[in-house]
């Protein structure tokens, strides 16, 4: 990597998005007395009474978990969409415009066990999670009126977690959401003008570059991406060209489960705290049609900074202009190569 990026300010275009990224690398030497956070050590019980995500706990609407012993899923009680929306658009010429907009909203434990984690499971629990991802945007794809299929995990209280019990949401929308629109016509774009995957090329340049790779396996890599935003941001990439999670073969399946524990262990690793992140899968939307130009690829975006107890802002400049970052991708990735892969 040339010295301009490493010690100059400049900005990095993500082709995902069409957006850009401030890199002031030179100011990473600043002195810090912004917020401490408090760090996130306690210990957790193996079974909470009164959490309403353990087995046999009852939950807010008076229904009771059953005593399950692998992965759990249900409709979530407080869903931020409904199977159907009352009223009519509103649409006063091109300035007052809303539209209804209907889903379904499911909540995913991954593991009876309150006190887990991605990176403190077994890579066979993980499997047996990624199967339910795969189940879940099949059935909920299939359903009328759904175009995209969205999974996530919010990890810690800083990432706005209300309950630690290891778990993940999935939201099915009528409508395609920003984010995997921005990528859809992106990608699109890039296939019609190239003739290529945009992601397959993208993978590569990195397989060439080495700068930026943090682990893999035969079917996935990861890896600090060149335009990342948070200081420690990552994507996992799938090295076979698919668009949907239904194309997973049972290898695939294993190998995802195998990197996300790898990388989870990883980020607990590199400040020795349990490392909060936001985590969504992007895979093609479900309505139908065709998408040749999808590549099937996930996000990490942690907010630490320095250490447990420092964290990324995203406020002032990077809301009323563009996302800045101090540390670069390199750096990121670099320090996370150097952490270890397993716990003791």
């Amino acid at each position: 990597m040339s010295d301009f990026l490493q010690n100059a300010p400049h900005r990095r275009f993500n082709p995902l998005t069409g957006a850009w990224a401030l890199v002031s690398p030179h100011r990473t030497q600043r002195p810090w007395r912004g917020q401490l956070e408090a760090s996130a050590a306690e210990t957790l019980p193996r079974r909470q009474p009164g959490c309403y995500l353990c087995p046999g706990e009852v939950r807010a609407n008076g229904k009771r978990n059953p005593d399950y012993e692998t992965v759990f899923v249900f409709d979530n009680d407080f869903p931020a969409l409904l199977p159907d929306a009352d009223g009519k658009a509103v649409e006063e010429g091109e300035l007052l415009i809303a539209r209804p907009e209907t889903g379904f909203c499911r909540v995913l434990c991954f593991s009876p066990r309150h006190d887990l984690t991605l990176s403190r499971m077994e890579t066979r629990d993980i499997a047996s999670v990624v199967e339910a991802w795969r189940d879940e945007y099949v059935a909920l794809g299939a359903r009328d009126n759904v175009r995209y299929v969205q999974i996530f995990e919010n990890r810690g209280a800083m990432m706005g977690a209300s309950n630690p019990h290891p778990h993940c949401q999935i939201w099915a929308s009528s409508s395609l959401p920003d984010e995997p629109l921005k990528e859809d016509q992106k990608q699109a774009d890039y296939l019609a003008r190239k003739g290529s995957c945009l992601l397959c090329d993208y993978l590569a340049c990195e397989r060439d570059a080495k700068e930026r790779i943090i682990c893999e396996n035969d079917a996935f890599l990861v890896l600090v991406p060149f335009w990342a935003v948070w200081p420690f941001e990552t994507m996992i990439i799938s090295k076979r060209h698919f668009g949907g999670l239904e194309a997973l073969t049972n290898a695939e399946v294993e190998a995802l489960a195998d990197v996300l524990k790898r990388l989870t262990t990883r980020y607990d690793n590199l400040f020795a705290a349990p490392f909060p992140y936001t985590m969504g899968l992007h895979p093609q939307p479900t309505d139908g049609r065709a998408y040749p130009h999808w590549h099937f690829h996930a996000h990490f975006y942690p907010p630490l900074l320095r250490s447990a107890t420092i964290r990324k802002f995203m406020v002032g400049y990077e809301m009323l202009a563009a996302p800045q970052r101090d540390i670069t991708p390199e750096q990121a990735a670099a320090s996370l190569r150097a952490s270890a892969e397993w716990f003791g």
